[in-house]
């Protein structure tokens, strides 16, 4: 596929993470005592949580805040235009889980290599830019995690570049009831908190990017519902055990507040293909809008739901 930007591959970046980086992050997406192989460092199951890798790109390998601004800016796209990251939103993500993280890169050397795929312009709404990132050991070449995602760039099109092609839908089954529901209360403090993984967006910690957006004040950052979804999924039908899911994605279709109740409708379809069942899901805000649409995962199923470590 050819367009603008399209190959251009961002200089590999070192990422690492402490067993305490390990910990936060179950703690921040929900994860209960009843779960303790996700939140204490020494359960004989100690493992990091699947989808801990969306938060690498971020976090690279400091300990410390990140000025997320600057970080957006550091490496400009040749061929389009410089998009303002003071109002970008997540669209879309797919993790494909090749092998699981060990609970400390220590020891190890991981590389973030990531390039883009394509670069659309959608009109007035804005522009959206598709990344694809490898989470790689070094040393080996060998990939434990690709990933692929796509940045709302609000307000930011009508540059004249390609619009780019309809995306493949995962919708609900028609006239069938969950098969589990999984909820997530968060606080008004909630994106506070999930921020602390690497996800510096000021957009999650103080209303005035909020409200030049249009969003009214701060929200919840999209990567953390999602991230609440994937722990309701894992729990409600993967026993929480995290060898049982190989992949997951959905679409940001709204914000979410802090302080919102998070729904989770999860749908078996029977689908199996190398012993991985097709997952459909839909998040929404209770009372309002779906935030996550186009819900799917690959898992093996347990019977029952809850933890089974």
């Amino acid at each position: 596929m050819s367009g603008p930007g399209v190959g251009f591959q961002y200089p590999p970046v070192e990422v690492t993470w402490l067993k305490r980086d390990v910990l936060l992050f179950a703690n921040s997406i929900g994860c209960t005592v009843d779960e303790l192989h996700f939140l204490y460092e020494l359960h004989p199951n100690f493992a990091v949580f699947p989808t801990y890798p969306v938060i690498l790109p971020f976090k690279n390998s400091t300990q410390e805040v990140i000025d997320f601004y600057a970080a957006q800016k550091s490496n400009p796209i040749p061929g389009v235009p410089k998009f303002d990251a003071t109002r970008v939103v997540d669209g879309q993500r797919i993790i494909t889980l090749l092998k699981p993280l060990p609970v400390t890169s220590a020891g190890k050397t991981f590389e973030l290599r990531a390039k883009i795929l394509g670069v659309y312009d959608k009109g007035k709404p804005g522009s959206v830019v598709e990344t694809q990132q490898d989470i790689v050991d070094k040393a080996t070449g060998e990939s434990y995690v690709k990933m692929v995602g796509s940045a709302f760039y609000v307000g930011q099109g009508g540059w004249g570049g390609p619009k780019g092609p309809a995306t493949e839908n995962f919708p609900p089954p028609q006239g069938k009831k969950p098969d589990a529901v999984a909820e997530h209360q968060t606080k008004v403090e909630s994106a506070l908190l999930y921020r602390l993984n690497g996800d510096y967006n000021p957009l999650h910690a103080t209303p005035e990017p909020g409200q030049r957006m249009g969003f009214g004040g701060a929200i919840m950052h999209g990567l953390s519902s999602y991230n609440f979804a994937a722990h309701g999924l894992l729990k409600a039908i993967g026993g929480s055990d995290p060898n049982n899911i190989k992949e997951f994605q959905a679409r940001f279709a709204s914000p979410v507040k802090p302080g919102d109740k998070l729904v989770t409708e999860i749908w078996k379809t029977g689908i199996v293909k190398d012993g991985w069942e097709e997952i459909r899901f839909q998040t929404s805000v209770e009372g309002g809008k779906v935030c996550l649409s186009n819900g799917r995962a690959l898992m093996k199923p347990v019977s029952g739901g809850g933890s089974k470590l």
